[in-house]
């Protein structure tokens, strides 16, 4: 069986971490299969959108599995780690926009994931964190550095020092979830975000997500310039000139990501 699963629905792709008896928790072959998923996805030009989520209704992913962890040699963990980074890495720099539909628990690397996303929306009642220090280690795959470009630098040391555990109520007031959703409605919710996004033009959606990332790891200026690039690639596209005929039309556009 799998440990990891995708199926697409149009142009949406849904990823599942497939290993719900270990609350979907990542061991080194569910890192090589995720990873193998996303470069599929990454040079796909059918999927526009991209939900992942966890097999079940107990997790999302509660990170590393431990008891993998006990079994592994210092070099392996270290193999671990920078094969966790490499992966969570290429699904932050996917070209699609991506949404994490939190099922159920969400931490250390589980919440990583997550924060590896563009938008995030979790199921209500359910708990998320980066737990790391709890284990006298600390967050190993970007929690330190997307965290607090999230929310910012002092609720983010809050968070990874005390290892505090958030509902999903309270992580939407600290700013990490865009929604919550009744359990049951979590996935249709999901699905019609990546909808809505669908109604727009695939190209330009890529370059506003370019544009957005990039430019918040530079000053203004820089960042302005980096949209100007982002607009110029979206001008020549055939997509740009359906928008403005359907408008003269009066009819909804047809885009074909070309």
């Amino acid at each position: 069986m799998p440990s990891v699963l995708m199926t697409t629905e149009g142009h949406i792709a849904v990823v599942t971490l497939n290993r719900e008896d270990a609350l979907n928790a990542f061991n080194y072959e569910t890192l090589a299969e995720l990873q193998m998923v996303a470069e599929e996805i990454r040079v796909n030009k059918e999927i526009r959108v991209v939900i992942f989520t966890g097999a079940g209704d107990k997790a999302f992913s509660v990170g590393a599995d431990l008891k993998e962890r006990k079994t592994l040699t210092e070099q392996q963990v270290k193999r671990n780690l920078y094969k966790i980074n490499e992966v969570f890495n290429l699904i932050d720099q996917l070209p699609q926009p991506t949404i994490a539909a939190i099922n159920g628990y969400a931490f250390g690397g589980g919440m990583e994931l997550a924060l590896a996303c563009d938008i995030r929306i979790g199921a209500e009642g359910t708990q998320m964190g980066l737990t790391e220090t709890s284990l006298a280690i600390i967050p190993g795959a970007g929690g330190t550095q997307r965290l607090p470009r999230l929310i910012g630098q002092s609720k983010a040391l809050e968070l990874i020092l005390t290892a505090r555990r958030l509902t999903s109520e309270e992580a939407y007031e600290y700013g990490l979830l865009n929604k919550i959703s009744k359990r049951e409605q979590l996935q249709a919710d999901c699905l019609a975000m990546a909808e809505s996004m669908l109604n727009n033009g695939p190209i330009a959606l890529q370059q506003a997500k370019f544009a957005i990332k990039n430019g918040m790891n530079t000053d203004l200026q820089t960042g302005m310039q980096i949209e100007r690039k982002a607009y110029e690639v979206t001008i020549p596209t055939a997509d740009r000139l359906e928008a403005l005929r359907a408008f003269s039309e009066k009819r909804k556009p047809e885009y074909k990501g070309e």
